[in-house]
């Protein structure tokens, strides 16, 4: 008995001296050994050259969040998120490369304190000026024969739209209505019948917004969050009703004045003279848009402007073209 007994014990022996000089994961390391090298590892990251080089360059980089406010010219304004530089990603993918490459750096995206759904109602003319992004807008109520090749030509494109779409047209087209929303564009209300929204009374208001609202969730899926105007006319009221209903006023900073049938450097001109970071560009489906609409955006495009609909325009992610 005494035998075997000697024998487990140099057995045993044998195995912890092997798990503590081998490879392999040693099963009696302490967690307190683990935390030390963790330690000692954190320690020789931070003073190395590189983690120290973006530690210092960070802040080129980085910007303060701000927030959503009620502007004296543009209304209701989105906020816009501040970029923090996280060191630890960006020093360990930089580290690969051996040295300092901003396109390397990561964000992390710090939101503001004041969003556009903590304030008032008001209506919305632009995103934040400091987002270098376009939305086209199409008010849609008559011109239905152009939305196939408009609808092309974004897909073309790679371009995102925002469609605000008349109730009492929705319901007579409403293959048009499910190509749309099936292309991944945003479709928001226009009211039922195109009326002048600034005359109607308040009860009047709300059947305008209410019957428009439940033909496009019937057609889509989905209940609207935007509401645009027609002919951009409005009251306080109107703007107060709306929101009632979960709906923001937009308007739009920049007119192609398509229905003029202007010419491609008419439009273009119009356009790219007035255009800016977080204009919206009001359209319909014209002869002049569907024609000339795959040139405008190429040089929307061209002036380094990135192109969403009304949603990705109105959030406070900050875009950044290091990443």
């Amino acid at each position: 008995m005494h035998h075997y007994r000697g024998l487990v014990h140099v057995c045993v022996f044998v195995l912890i001296v092997f798990a503590s000089f081998g490879n392999s994961y040693n099963p009696f390391q302490t967690n307190e050994a683990k935390t030390f090298s963790q330690t000692v590892s954190k320690v020789a990251k931070q003073e190395d050259a590189l983690y120290q080089k973006i530690k210092r360059k960070r802040s080129s980089y980085e910007a303060e969040p701000e927030n959503a406010v009620i502007h004296k010219v543009w209304k209701k304004m989105p906020g816009i998120n501040g970029l923090k530089v996280n060191v630890s990603q960006s020093y360990e993918q930089m580290k690969e490369e051996g040295g300092f490459d901003e396109t390397l750096l990561t964000y992390e995206q710090i939101p503001p304190e004041i969003s556009m759904d903590d304030l008032p109602s008001a209506p919305i003319y632009r995103g934040h000026p400091e987002k270098n992004m376009v939305a086209l807008l199409f008010n849609v109520s008559w011109g239905g024969k152009y939305i196939p090749s408009i609808l092309t030509t974004l897909k073309e494109t790679g371009v995102k739209a925002t469609f605000f779409i008349e109730g009492k047209w929705a319901k007579t087209h409403s293959d048009y209505v499910k190509m749309i929303k099936e292309q991944g564009h945003s479709i928001g209300n226009h009211a039922y019948n195109h009326p002048d929204m600034a005359r109607l009374s308040n009860e009047e208001t709300g059947t305008q917004l209410t019957r428009t609202n439940e033909i496009l969730k019937a057609i889509t899926g989905d209940m609207p969050k935007w509401f645009a105007p027609p002919s951009g006319s409005y009251s306080e009221q109107t703007v107060t009703a709306a929101s009632k209903k979960g709906l923001n006023t937009i308007l739009w900073t920049v007119d192609t004045i398509d229905w003029k049938n202007p010419s491609l450097s008419v439009m273009m001109n119009r356009v790219m003279n007035n255009i800016h970071p977080g204009a919206t560009v009001l359209m319909h489906p014209t002869p002049s848009v569907a024609k000339n609409l795959d040139p405008l955006i190429a040089r929307i495009k061209d002036k380094g402007y990135k192109l969403g609909t009304i949603d990705e325009l109105l959030n406070e992610e900050r875009p950044h073209t290091l990443q």
